[in-house]
This record gives C-alpha cells, sequence and structure tokens, in this order.
C-alpha cells in the first residue's frame, strides 16, 4: 500500500517585515557605498573676488591762460619763433645747433617722442651732436669714453645760458602754437603744457648710472650693456649717453624751467574743480 506523502507547506514571512529587511540591506549597501568606495571631493568654492583698488587721483592739469596777442598761422610761425629765440640764445648757438625749419612743430613732437622707445632726428629741432660715439675697451671691457662727454658740452653750455624766467614767458606767450602743434600730431583732446611738464619729470627720474658705463654691439648699433638701462627711453638713453657731470647739469636746469613753468601755470585738479 503506498503512503501518501504530504508536501511539507512553504513558510512565509510576513510582508512587512520583509520590506524592513530589503530597507536595512540597501541601507548597509549604501553606507558600505560611501564609506569605502573611492568619491571625488566637491570642487572648492570660487575664490572671493579681489577687493578694487581705489581709481588713481587724475593728473594735475597745468593750464596756461589765454593770451591775447595775434600770433601767426602754424604753418607761417617759422619767423616769429626764431625771432623770439634769437632773444634767448646767443646767435653763434642758433647757427651751430638749431635746425630753423618747422621749429614749433619739431619741438612738440620731440618732446611727445622723449619718453618712448625712438625718437627720429627727422623730426628734431635740434641739430645731432657731432661725430660718433666715442667708447673705450673692447668686448666684456667695451664702455662709453670719458671724451664722448664733450660732443654734448655745447648743447649743456647753450641750456645753462639761457634765462629761465625769459625761456618760460616766451613759450606761455607763443603757447596756442604749441598746443595746435600738438592736437595736429594726434591728441585732439590733450593738453600739450601737461605732457610738458610730464616729459620733464621722465626726464629728471633718468637713471644715473657709475663709470664706466658698460656696452655691447651685438650688429651696428651699441647697446647698454645692462638691461635695466637697455629698457630706458629715448629720453632717458640721452640723459645716460651724454656723461655723469652734462647729466646733473641738464637735471639742474630742467628743475628751474620746471619750478618757473608750475609758477606761471599753476596746477589743478584735471576735473577742472
Amino acid at each position: 500500500m503506498m503512503e501518501d506523502r504530504v508536501a511539507p507547506r512553504a513558510v512565509r514571512e510576513p510582508p512587512v517585515k520583509a520590506i524592513a529587511i530589503g530597507v536595512a540591506v540597501i541601507a548597509l549597501v549604501a553606507g558600505g557605498a560611501y564609506y569605502f568606495w573611492p568619491t571625488t571631493p566637491p570642487p572648492p568654492p570660487p575664490p572671493a573676488p579681489a577687493a578694487k583698488a581705489p581709481p588713481a587721483p587724475p593728473p594735475p592739469h597745468y593750464e596756461v591762460a589765454a593770451s591775447s596777442e595775434a600770433l601767426p598761422k602754424l604753418a607761417e610761425s617759422d619767423a616769429a619763433a626764431m625771432d623770439a629765440l634769437k632773444k634767448l640764445l646767443d646767435p653763434a648757438a642758433i647757427a651751430k645747433l638749431i635746425v630753423p625749419e618747422s621749429l614749433i612743430r619739431n619741438f612738440v613732437a620731440t618732446i611727445d617722442s622723449l619718453p618712448r622707445d625712438n625718437l627720429s632726428m627727422r623730426v628734431s629741432p635740434v641739430r645731432p651732436a657731432a661725430g660718433t660715439m666715442k667708447t673705450t675697451g673692447h668686448e666684456a671691457s667695451l664702455a662709453i669714453a670719458p671724451a664722448n662727454d664733450a660732443r654734448y658740452a655745447p648743447y649743456v653750455t647753450a641750456l645753462e645760458s639761457t634765462n629761465t624766467t625769459a625761456v618760460v614767458d616766451t613759450y606761455i606767450r607763443l603757447y596756442p602754437l604749441f598746443q595746435q602743434a600738438y592736437v595736429e600730431l594726434g591728441f585732439p583732446n590733450g593738453y600739450f603744457n601737461d605732457r610738458l611738464v610730464e616729459v620733464i619729470d621722465h626726464l629728471l627720474a633718468s637713471p644715473e648710472p657709475k663709470a664706466p658705463v658698460k656696452l655691447v654691439s651685438p650688429k651696428v648699433l651699441f647697446l647698454y650693456a645692462d638691461a635695466d638701462l637697455e629698457s630706458r627711453s629715448a629720453g632717458q638713453k640721452i640723459m645716460m649717453r651724454m656723461g655723469a657731470a652734462n647729466e646733473a647739469r641738464v637735471k639742474a636746469k630742467l628743475r628751474e624751467y620746471r619750478a618757473a613753468l608750475v609758477a606761471k601755470t599753476p596746477p589743478r585738479p584735471a576735473n577742472g574743480s
């Protein structure tokens, strides 16, 4: 007689308990992933914006008082400029040093170029120094020779001979012509007298290197061996090239000119207040 086999009943967990166990397993897995899996750190917060420096105050404005004198047109001003110059300089110095054509235009263009990298002798109101630069030594010992200073002596002597007050008065009297030349040079909103004071200050800041001033000559022209000196403007290079004694004398006269100019054209804020 065949025995009856009774299949055991499946044991079923209550649904709520099963769900709770599943949630616990998921939580454990998620927790393990958080603590043991490599993670990418969140990006750092952006840096706080740097505080802006307060704007620099505008440079002072050295305004020349309007002149009531009738002046020639700029294109026809050479005769008037030469007449004025003859009252300020010895005639022999004028003949030797001054280029009489386009005198005011060339003066303005040269003044504006002095703080720049290059200076064109084509528009210079003065003739170039006679001869070529005198040097001493060669290769590592190449330097400006002391005898080179003499090439600039006539210019320094002529500058020192001028009456500072008379020069500034003449400049102020002819100022409308200087201003027109500056506007025509490409500065319709510029003021030449401000630029003149700025350039004087720039020249006064020229380095005063100790002799011997070393040179290099990689090609045809001489360059300053000192990279800082070579990086200077055309005007400051001229000041250094004329020699320490000449540079000191020129700076002394420039300080006189600046003091007289500022006394005649008192500075006021550029915004006119």
